[in-house]
């Protein structure tokens, strides 16, 4: 049966120099599971062992290696919007007229926001999908405190000074 890794001088030379560049330990051990097999001819079994996999796994990577060479070591990270609608540049470009509106005072809705982003992507989203959009661009909602339009200042403000008749505070020799 042909060998799938060939341990020939410059392979191996490769492998480990690489092997010390690694920069996650999943990279680690995918350089390990080719650099042993190249180097010291272990079966995938000793090689699983050795790692702590199975040996399909060794199996795979070892094919892997075959058909793909050092690609197989570029082992990305997970993270990132993946499924987005718009680039954070066309997010802002979105918003653009909400801010003017919003700097001279006016007042925003979602739904507004919504519609204009519908109109934008062509496709409909969920009134959520408009508050981690403002979210990620630093926007948080801001309401006045709420106050009746006919409130009585001056009589709240006393009504707080004098306290009620029967209260220990009202009956306090002073």
């Amino acid at each position: 049966m042909k060998s799938l890794i060939v341990g020939d001088k410059p392979t191996v030379e490769r492998l480990a120099e690489r092997l010390k560049g690694a920069h996650s330990h999943s990279e680690y051990q995918r350089i390990q599971c080719v650099l042993i097999r190249a180097t010291l001819g272990s079966s995938a079994a000793e090689i699983a062992q050795l790692l702590g996999w199975s040996t399909a796994t060794v199996h795979v990577m070892h094919s892997r290696w075959a058909k793909e060479g050092e690609a197989i070591f570029d082992v990305g990270s997970r993270g990132g919007r993946r499924h987005q609608h718009l680039t954070q540049e066309q997010e802002k470009t979105l918003l653009a007229p909400f801010v003017e509106c919003a700097e001279a005072g006016g007042m925003l809705t979602v739904a507004d926001i919504q519609q204009a982003y519908r109109e934008r992507t062509g496709k409909a989203v969920a009134r959520s999908t408009v508050y981690r959009l403002l979210a990620r661009h630093g926007w948080r909602k801001v309401v006045p405190r709420p106050r009746h339009p006919k409130a009585d200042i001056a009589a709240q403000a006393a009504f707080k000074k004098t306290p009620p008749r029967g209260t220990p505070r009202g009956l306090a020799p002073g």
